[in-house]
């Protein structure tokens, strides 16, 4: 701004690193709160596979395969687990990161707290000087233009006793222009100074977000590629199963023998006078599958 006690453009640049510093925060908190979410879903997931019953009675390579399965939940539980850890983390360096860029920038900011209300100071202070000196000016070309000469004395005698301190007063007034167009240099050399830092903060800012978003996303694609792999092992166990082998396991293992009850015989005991051969069927067979 051309108003040399306007702070209009400094305004806007503390107020853009303030929004900066705010949307460093929003996703802070958003890490924050997937790592809730993964860790809830993780301990759900570890409960789910330890607790609930899932094909208990099965045998042989299908129980193997069960097994496989409720165990690699179990670890894809423990992954979220992990990753919301890892989230924490993440979370935790993006605060410091926060934390340190405002505690570098506040140094800067009450140096050019300071500049500025010394500035505005002088130039308060120069500008009242400049008006008691003006005033001086307007009673002088009064001289010229008074109706009367009793006008002219009474105006005379008071500019006469008045011209010492004006005298004093115009010293001071060149004093206080110099003075101003020195603190002028001086803020106009800080504020450059404090522009090309924040520009520099600014920079980190939007690098130090831009590689945490990336890493973000690269820790959830990790985080799917291992829980494909834990999958892949539950594919693996199923291509395992065989199931031949699991009825020829529950054939083994509940069989009662090879052969099938005898067939019963008739015997009479109505009349024992008869010699009735009894009716016999074929002797049994062995039973295969």
């Amino acid at each position: 701004s051309t108003d040399l006690t306007s702070t209009i453009g400094y305004d806007s640049i503390i107020q853009h690193l303030n929004d900066g510093r705010k949307n460093c925060k929003e996703f802070e908190d958003f890490l924050k709160e997937r790592a809730i979410i993964e860790e809830k879903y993780g301990k759900e997931l570890i409960n789910l596979s330890k607790k609930k019953p899932c094909g208990q009675t099965e045998l042989n390579t299908l129980k193997k395969s069960l097994d496989v399965f409720k165990q690699q939940i179990d670890n894809v539980g423990q992954g979220h687990i992990q990753l919301a850890q890892t989230l924490r983390e993440e979370a935790k360096k993006m605060e410091d990161f926060r934390e340190k860029q405002k505690l570098h920038r506040k140094k800067i900011e009450l140096i050019m707290e300071a500049i500025h209300k010394n500035r505005n100071l002088q130039y308060k202070k120069t500008m009242e000087v400049n008006q008691m000196c003006c005033g001086f000016l307007s009673c002088t070309q009064a001289l010229l233009h008074l109706p009367s000469l009793s006008h002219f004395w009474q105006l005379f005698l008071k500019l006469a006793q008045t011209k010492s301190a004006l005298e004093d007063t115009d010293r001071s007034y060149q004093q206080s222009v110099t003075t101003l167009e020195r603190i002028r240099e001086e803020w106009q050399n800080e504020h450059i100074k404090a522009c090309e830092f924040f520009e520099t903060q600014e920079c980190e800012r939007i690098n130090y977000f831009r590689n945490a978003l990336w890493l973000h996303v690269n820790q959830l694609s990790l985080g799917c590629v291992q829980n494909d792999e834990k999958y892949e092992e539950i594919r693996k166990s199923l291509e395992m199963c065989s199931i031949e082998k699991d009825v020829d396991f529950f054939v083994n293992l509940r069989k009662t023998g090879s052969l099938a009850p005898a067939p019963v015989v008739y015997e009479n005991y109505y009349n024992t006078q008869r010699n009735v051969t009894p009716v016999r069927s074929p002797a049994p067979l062995p039973i295969s599958r």
